[in-house]
Parts: C-alpha cells; sequence; structure tokens
C-alpha cells in the first residue's frame, strides 16, 4: 500500500521528536550530574575552611580534589552547552518537518478537492451525454 507524503513526513517527525527527547533526557542527565559536583565542590570547600584539627591535616588532599572537582565541572558545563544545542537543533527540524507534514497534507486536501470537482463535471457530463 502506498503512502502519502504527509503520512510520511508524520512517521519521520515521530523518529525527530523521539530524537529531541533523547536529546532533552542527555541534557537533564548532565545537569544533574554538575549539580552533584556543585553539591561535592561545596562539601570540600567546607572541610578546607573547617577549624577541625583532622580536615586540617589533609587541608592539601581536599584542596586537589577540590581542583580535580572544578576541571570535572567545567569538562560537565561544556558537554552541558553541546546538549543544550543539540536539543534546540533536534528542535528546530522536528518543527520544519511539522510544518512540511502540514503543507503535505493540505496539498493532499487540495489534490483530493480538485479530484472531486473533476469526478463531479465527468458525472455530468457522462449524465448529459445519456440524455442525447
Amino acid at each position: 500500500m502506498a503512502q502519502n507524503r504527509s503520512d510520511k513526513l508524520k512517521r519521520l517527525v515521530s523518529v525527530q521528536r523521539h530524537l529531541e527527547k533523547m536529546a532533552e533526557i542527555d541534557l537533564a542527565n548532565t545537569t544533574r550530574q554538575r549539580e552533584e559536583v556543585s553539591e561535592t565542590m561545596e562539601i570540600v570547600a567546607g572541610a578546607i575552611n573547617s577549624l577541625d584539627p583532622i580536615h586540617r591535616s589533609f587541608s592539601r588532599h581536599y584542596s586537589g580534589q577540590y581542583s580535580k572537582l572544578q576541571q570535572q565541572d567545567q569538562m560537565l558545563a561544556n558537554v552541558q552547552q553541546m546538549h543544550e544545542m543539540r536539543v534546540v537543533r533536534e528542535r528546530t527540524k522536528g518543527d520544519r518537518m511539522e510544518e512540511h507534514r502540514k503543507e503535505a497534507r493540505n496539498a493532499e486536501e487540495r489534490e483530493a478537492a480538485d479530484n472531486s470537482i473533476y469526478d463531479l463535471i465527468d458525472q455530468h457530463i457522462a449524465y448529459k451525454g445519456d440524455d442525447d
């Protein structure tokens, strides 16, 4: 069974929306990871600034850990920005495909209306021909 263009585009829009959802999930995961790193950085900063003698003996270790967390946060910030751009790109593609689908559907409806008018004209001409 042959599918018309609007049905094919409808399937493509569905796939594109799925890709958009996947990009949103990736962005949400990265955002969550950044929040976890930020919380850990706050904890380490609190330990560095603590007056507790146990924490003071580990201050060099905490400082190294804090630097690693800063690097990880920067890397995640870059990944987050990439995911944000991907979400926008996938959403834009989906919106464009949806517009093309609507245009194709309108064209198909116009063609069907035109064909029904032609059929009525043909029937009218055939009916007139039978009267003669």
